[in-house]
């Protein structure tokens, strides 16, 4: 079995299937094998009745005390046992399994596994797994596999078919040289990728993990790498001079420009302004104010006779960044054309739009994916500006940058990446800092809370709603999953809309939809026919909303702390207070502590080094924190280090071979070609 090869050729896969796998982005074997899990289920040690911790999954060895009792309800067959040790009980209970009162013996020892809840006071563990003392132990400390599922899917599922891929797939040749993986205590590839799937323990867990994050790290490295040293200081060919019209916007600007955005035009002033073309990333937090700044550029161009063109991930966000652009030329009276480019244009309007931008009528041009078709034609592009950096591929800028003549780069991003890292990951890019938000921004009021509060959330929402505001809701997941523990967006916008009045829209938006109705749900919160969206974390890159005040994030302990600060930065774009409710599952105490620190700070660099500090290294199960990235399982905060040393390894190798001709290099070559074309162009959400 190749990894090329459909998953049709795989037993047991029909068309049903093939279309339930596509929605989780699985087509090829190679896919399928890439489809890593989510989180594990762990055997641990099995603990007394009396340590058994509410809201926790554990095992727990007891002697059944008393009758194995059996009800009937008319629904269900209710089984019930119970387990002693001191003053503390646990009862156990099974629905619909009356064989039971045959497998339990009232006085047995046995070890039973599930989750542990409170109901009317009580411990009891519902639907737990049963097992022989002897059985346990031979389970003990090993992990299964969770898998991310959609309606139609279990686990199991994917558990057998992922054994049936690694028992028949062939073996590849490691396209990484062994004295690479020796000097740097890497797994073979084979060994890693059977590891992450199916790991005997947590040491040979981490062993597969490191050495595929590593290799996502250095593909990615070398692609941009290899791809600077075609543009590095490339001549700056457009004649380009500061103008007054840039500073007469600035002094007329509502609000004064901060330090950060000051420093920051400045930089990118000189930039275009110099000899040699422009390649600068812009980091700034959520609300920095990257977008006047890109519109400033974009502007020096125009006057100058050039074209500018700012892409960015969802047509939502393009339409709102045009609106604004027609609406600073109109308040100015400046005699520029702006024209907006984005899928859902019709026929019609894309030639017309096409035909003005040929023919260097309009001068700024704004929209998404549709900015580097073929049939678009530049007349004189002088500036490429991204979004949301994280959202599109290398190659979708490289290929943007090549309509004319090789333009000014300017990449925005609001991951809160600290320089050493990004030094790597963007090494063919400047970099600039935006660390202020403009004076005129009330501070976030931030809290953590347990279960219990929600309740109290609900009426709070409520509220908001009734004094016009509007309101976002985090799920982790978009609908109910096999194993997991967590709430998800399809039930929950139900259970909300039974919760307020039914004067209140309550809608979801996730990144399954098609994107027409993505766009249409975003545009109806935009203006406010929508006062409470449901979500996954797809509203990272959503509009601008002035009018939302209030982010509740339910199971937050499943987010990474520098994504929930992302997140939390879709409020507090208004006039008004706004406030942001993490909601923790469980009441662990450590996790509490971690989310404690988004309450303390409203540094995205601070909050990434802070997280990482209370988890320390390895501790990365259930917990993604920089899926804003488009790694499938590196985590460049979590993972630092390894970061580091592919950084390491990707300059050793191109320092020797920078075209990867060499023998040694021929399959990391192959490799590197293949990823380039599964993940380098993949589009937004």
């Amino acid at each position: 079995m190749r990894e090329q090869e459909s998953i049709r050729s795989i037993k047991g896969i029909g068309e049903k299937t093939e279309k339930l796998l596509a929605k989780l982005g699985i087509t090829t074997v190679g896919d399928f094998l890439r489809y890593y899990p989510r989180e594990y289920d762990e055997y641990t040690e099995p603990i007394g009745v009396s340590q058994v911790t509410v809201g926790k999954k554990c095992a727990v060895i007891g002697r059944i005390v008393g009758k194995v009792g059996v009800n009937s309800t008319g629904r269900f067959v209710i089984v019930t046992a119970s387990l002693k040790e001191e003053n503390s009980v646990l009862q156990l209970t099974w629905y619909n399994m009356p064989f039971l009162r045959n497998t339990l013996q009232s006085g047995g020892v046995y070890v039973f596994r599930g989750m542990v809840v409170n109901k009317n006071g009580r411990s009891i563990m519902e639907q737990p797994e049963i097992f022989g003392r002897e059985d346990y132990k031979e389970l003990l400390h090993s992990l299964y596999p969770i898998y991310g599922l959609t309606k139609g899917l279990t686990n199991k599922f994917m558990v057998k078919t992922m054994h049936r891929i690694l028992e028949n797939k062939e073996i590849i040749q490691d396209y990484l040289p062994e004295e690479y993986r020796n000097n740097y205590k890497l797994a073979e590839y084979n060994y890693a990728i059977s590891q992450i799937h199916f790991p005997k323990d947590r040491k040979d867990l981490l062993l597969g993990h490191r050495r595929l994050v590593f290799d996502e790290f250095l593909l990615f490295i070398l692609a941009i790498r290899m791809m600077k040293e075609k543009t590095q200081d490339t001549r700056n060919s457009f004649q380009i001079k500061p103008v007054w019209d840039t500073e007469n916007i600035i002094d007329a600007l509502p609000f004064p420009l901060t330090n950060a955005q000051k420093r920051v035009w400045n930089e990118i002033e000189k930039d275009m302004t110099g000899h040699t073309l422009m390649s600068r990333l812009v980091q700034g937090d959520v609300g920095s104010g990257k977008t006047i700044i890109a519109f400033l550029a974009m502007l020096l161009a125009a006057f100058n006779g050039y074209q500018a063109a700012l892409m960015v991930p969802t047509e939502v966000l393009a339409k709102q960044h045009y609106k604004e652009m027609e609406k600073l030329l109109e308040q100015h009276k400046l005699p520029l054309k702006v024209t907006l480019l984005t899928g859902s244009n019709t026929a019609k309007e894309k030639r017309e739009r096409y035909a003005q931008i040929a023919s260097g009528d309009v001068k700024l041009i704004i929209g998404t994916h549709a900015l580097i078709q073929e049939k678009v034609e530049y007349d004189n592009l002088a500036l490429v500006i991204t979004d949301e950096q994280h959202r599109f591929g290398v190659h979708q800028r490289e290929d943007l940058s090549k309509k004319g003549t090789k333009p000014h780069v300017l990449v925005m991003s609001a991951t809160p990446i600290p320089r050493t890292l990004a030094i790597i990951l963007y090494g063919d890019l400047d970099i600039s800092v935006m660390d202020e938000l403009p004076a005129k921004r009330l501070p976030i009021k931030n809290c953590v809370v347990d279960n219990s509060y929600r309740p109290k959330a609900y009426h709070f929402i409520q509220k908001q709603v009734e004094e016009g505001h509007q309101v976002y809701v985090i799920c982790p997941m978009v609908e109910e999953s096999e194993g997991l523990e967590a709430e998800n967006v399809i039930d929950y916008t139900q259970i909300l809309k039974e919760a307020l009045p039914p004067n209140i829209v309550v809608a979801y938006l996730h990144g399954r939809m098609k994107a027409v109705e993505k766009n249409k749900i975003m545009e109806d919160f935009a203006e406010n026919k929508i006062q409470v969206l449901v979500s996954t974390t797809v509203i990272e890159v959503g509009v601008n909303v002035p009018n939302a005040t209030v982010m509740m994030v339910e199971n937050a302990e499943r987010f990474g702390l520098a994504q929930l600060h992302q997140l939390r930065g879709r409020v507090g774009r208004g006039d008004a207070q706004s406030y942001c409710i993490f909601v923790q599952g469980g009441k662990d105490v450590q996790t509490k502590e971690r989310l404690e620190i988004l309450v303390k700070s409203n540094d995205g660099f601070q909050i990434a080094s802070e997280d990482l500090r209370l988890r320390g290294p390895g501790d990365f199960f259930g917990i993604r924190q920089s899926g804003l990235m488009e790694f499938k399982i590196a985590d460049i905060y979590q993972d630092a280090d390894i970061l580091k040393e592919a950084g390491e390894v990707a300059g050793t190798i191109l320092s020797l071979d920078m075209d990867l001709s060499l023998p040694q290099h021929a399959r990391l070559k192959d490799r590197l070609l293949s990823y380039s074309k599964e993940k380098m162009e993949m589009p937004g959400i």
